[in-house]
C-alpha cells in the first residue's frame, strides 16, 4: 500500500468533488441526459459542430474526473476491508483458544472413559449397602407346580 499523504483542505475538496461526479456521472439519470444530448443533432443539425466541441469537453473533464473518484472510493474500501481483516483475525484468535481449552476438557474425558473401559466390571452390585446382587449368577427360578392326577 502506498502512505497517506497528508490531506488538506483543497485534497479533501477535490475528493470530494471527483466523488460527487463520480456518483453523477454513474447514475440512470446521467444517462438518460447524455441519450437526449445525443439526439439535439437530429433536431438541430446546425448545432452539431457546437455539440461535438461541447461533448469532447465533457469527456476531457469527466474521463479524469472518474478515474480519480473512483480512486478515492477503492481507497476507502480497501480501509474497510482491512478493518474487517483485523477484525476477523481477532474473532480467529479467539475461537482458536476456545477450540483449545474444548480440546483440553474433552481429552480428560476421553481419557477418563478409556481408564473406565479397561477396568474389569464387578459382579457384586451393592445398592445403599443393603442390598447385594450377584450379576454373576442366574436367577434361579421356581418351577411352576406340576397338576396332580387323580386315580
Amino acid at each position: 500500500m502506498q502512505p497517506v499523504p497528508k490531506t488538506t483542505f483543497l485534497t479533501r475538496l477535490n475528493e470530494q468533488v471527483a466523488v460527487k461526479m463520480t456518483v453523477i456521472f454513474g447514475s440512470i439519470w446521467c444517462v438518460y441526459a447524455f441519450f437526449v444530448f445525443s439526439l439535439i443533432p437530429l433536431a438541430a443539425p446546425a448545432w452539431q459542430n457546437t455539440l461535438l466541441y461541447i461533448s469532447n469537453c465533457i469527456q476531457l473533464v469527466a474521463l479524469p474526473a472518474l478515474m480519480v473518484g473512483n480512486a478515492v472510493l477503492s481507497r476507502a474500501s480497501d480501509q474497510r476491508a482491512a478493518e474487517d481483516h483485523q477484525a476477523l483475525v481477532e474473532i480467529l484468535n479467539d475461537v482458536r483458544a476456545e477450540v483449545a481449552a474444548l480440546k483440553a476438557m474433552t481429552s480428560g474425558i476421553a481419557q477418563k472413559t478409556d481408564e473406565a473401559a479397561k477396568h474389569p466390571s464387578s459382579e457384586m452390585v451393592s445398592f445403599a449397602n443393603e442390598a447385594i446382587i450377584n450379576l454373576g449368577e442366574a436367577i434361579a427360578t421356581p418351577a411352576p407346580p406340576t397338576p396332580e392326577r387323580s386315580k
